[in-house]
């Protein structure tokens, strides 16, 4: 129940987030700096939506032409749309869920559905480190550090003062010592994080 529970709450969650994206509502920063993700994805997901518009109409006048029942091709209609609008919603949640440099750490997000916030207090460094992940999976495990992963890559190492077991869509994880994330400005992030993590240490 707990798997529909999620599946139903990740469709409400994109359907809700097209409609904000759409009608231009303000991404809530909640007083911290965001940092984006969607660089290295941005081309694949455009592919994707490209082909989507195209083929509404060359679907629509497949089952037009060939098959004579006129409620399939109002069904493949129906559905073609739902999954354009379904990708643009996807794509709306990406954008409206920056990862955030806030007061209290480091909130690292993708989409509507991970939003942890790695403190300040647990945070030992941040550095830049590109690193190239073996799967496209967006929640990884692998020596001792939880990869959040965007196009099969990282750009950030969060290293821990202690071992964190961290909140995720399918319940805690195991205990990790590093946090690696992907951000489009992994630069900027480094450094808007330092200055919060001197200001805490004072």
């Amino acid at each position: 129940m707990s798997l529909l529970r999620r599946a139903l709450a990740a469709e409400a969650a994109t359907w809700r987030n097209l409609f904000l994206w759409a009608g231009r509502r303000p991404v809530p920063l909640y007083g911290g700096e965001p940092f984006g993700y969607l660089g290295v994805v941005k081309p694949i997901l455009g592919v994707f939506l490209g082909l989507s518009v195209v083929e509404i109409p060359i679907l629509d006048l497949i089952v037009k032409n060939v098959i004579p029942w006129g409620p399939a091709r109002l069904i493949t209609l129906a559905i073609s749309v739902w999954g354009l609008l379904w990708m643009l919603g996807f794509l709306g949640g990406l954008i409206r869920n920056p990862h955030l440099v806030v007061d209290e750490g480091l909130r690292v997000r993708m989409g509507p559905g991970i939003d942890m916030t790695v403190r300040w207090a647990d945070i030992a460094s941040i550095s830049k480190r590109y690193r190239s992940m073996p799967s496209s999976k967006g929640i990884q495990y692998e020596d001792g550090a939880l990869h959040v992963v965007v196009g099969s890559q990282t750009s950030v190492d969060v290293r821990l003062r202690r071992p964190i077991a961290f909140a995720l869509p399918k319940g805690s994880g195991e205990p990790v010592e590093e946090v690696r994330l992907y951000a489009d400005d992994p630069d900027g992030l480094v450094r808007a994080a330092r200055s919060r993590l001197e200001a805490f240490a004072e």
